[in-house]
């Protein structure tokens, strides 16, 4: 029997080729608009400056108007990667359970509902600033979408963990609708990746089933961390250096490690079980049962609270009650265990032992949706990419094929 799944993927293998699509149709009439849910890092940052001190003299104190710091390649250079860190780091007050800029820092989120500011991260489109610029594209030059009209943009302060982005969740709401009512009322297709997976998750969860069915089409998903990943636990423990090979991880973790997010990341025990190990050392083995010792040994306390004001959030694993299709990478190499050998201390390098996954997430994590199988109305469709990594997924045309295929189905 022919399925629906395996008739859209027959569809992209035979037709990927062709743009000949006429404009602006959808299942005979207008086709769905689009919203772009950027995932950890995904959105650009703006600062403006106003601080009594600064903790190196080539750090700038004043600034008359916002300018980008993320992603501003600039920036993310030995010395003035002090500036940066100081200007993006958050403080946690344990007493509020929420976070606070440094001093004289306003952080903002620029361009809501512009699909500019996710599709790219650095305003002067530098490469490696690209984010979801091969998505808009293909959207714009091949489906004839238009940019701010019916593809728009989701920006969110991607340091901070689900219950300091309350406000965010009610204005996604308010994009949707008046997206929906800009497009002649047709229901919205969300796009998301990484963390914006269980962001547009939670999203759903909050709204009742007549209003899913009216604004919602489908949920696209792009290499979604829906159980965590055991990456958080690495840069939790020695930091990441995003790939730029100038800077050490050590430095960037300085930063990395004030964000609530990242405790929201940590795998989820709805996907490990508890006694599994995730670190290993000479004398102890760290496991969900054991992980605010660990966030006590690595002398990052605010880990252990981050994880208390998050794993609600994990825990609640409802399916979202709209059409998904769920894309993922497989089949490279992913942390899965922190090993450090005999003798090592907990603020050396640990051998990183991996399994399967796309690089950054685990495959259990990536695969979590296959558990809304059968536990809700709306079809799910899960699909996986052989070695394309988490941020490959964003660009690789085979995934372009598919989520074109699906927009023109």
């Amino acid at each position: 029997m022919i399925t629906k799944r395996t008739l859209i993927y027959s569809i992209i293998l035979l037709c990927s080729a062709s743009n000949n699509v006429d404009s602006w149709r959808f299942r005979g009439n207008k086709r769905s608009p689009v919203v772009l849910v950027p995932g950890d890092g995904g959105s650009q940052v703006e600062a403006k400056l106003n601080k009594s001190s600064v903790v190196h003299y080539l750090c700038e104190k004043t600034s008359t108007e916002y300018f980008n710091i993320w992603l501003n390649l600039e920036l993310l250079v030995p010395i003035i990667i002090d500036c940066f860190i100081d200007n993006m780091k958050l403080t946690y007050d344990n007493t509020t359970r929420t976070t606070s800029n440094t001093p004289g820092v306003d952080i903002n989120i620029p361009g809501w509902g512009d699909p500019f500011m996710v599709e790219w991260l650095d305003p002067s489109k530098a490469s490696p600033g690209g984010y979801f610029k091969d998505v808009g594209n293909m959207l714009v030059s091949d489906l004839g979408y238009v940019r701010n009209l019916s593809l728009r943009g989701a920006p969110y302060d991607f340091r901070k963990a689900p219950n300091e982005n309350g406000e965010y969740f009610k204005k996604l709401k308010t994009l949707i609708e008046e997206t929906y009512l800009m497009n002649d009322k047709q229901p919205v297709t969300l796009i998301a990746h990484s963390m914006g997976g269980p962001m547009c998750l939670l999203f759903l969860q909050r709204q009742n089933q007549k209003w899913k069915n009216m604004y919602i089409n489908s949920l696209i998903t792009l290499g979604a961390v829906w159980g965590g990943s055991v990456k958080a636990l690495k840069v939790f423990a020695i930091g990441d250096d995003l790939g730029a090979y100038l800077l050490r991880e050590s430095i960037l973790r300085n930063q990395q490690i004030t964000s609530p997010s990242l405790g929201w990341l940590i795998p989820s025990s709805l996907f490990w079980k508890n006694s599994e190990v995730l670190v290993q050392t000479q004398t102890t083995n760290y496991t969900l049962n054991n992980l605010q010792q660990f966030f006590l040994d690595i002398n990052v306390p605010n880990g252990w609270e981050f994880r208390k004001d998050t794993e609600v959030y994990q825990k609640d694993f409802t399916a979202p009650g709209v059409e998904v299709h769920c894309l993922h990478g497989a089949n490279v190499d992913t942390v899965e265990r922190l090993f450090y050998k005999a003798g090592a201390t907990l603020d050396s390098h640990p051998q990183l032992i991996n399994g399967d996954g796309d690089g950054t997430v685990n495959a259990r994590s990536l695969e979590g949706c296959q558990h809304w199988q059968g536990k809700q109305n709306a079809k799910i469709y899960h699909q996986v990419f052989p070695h394309v990594d988490h941020m490959q997924i964003l660009s690789n045309q085979s995934v372009l094929n598919y989520i074109k295929t699906v927009l023109t189905f």
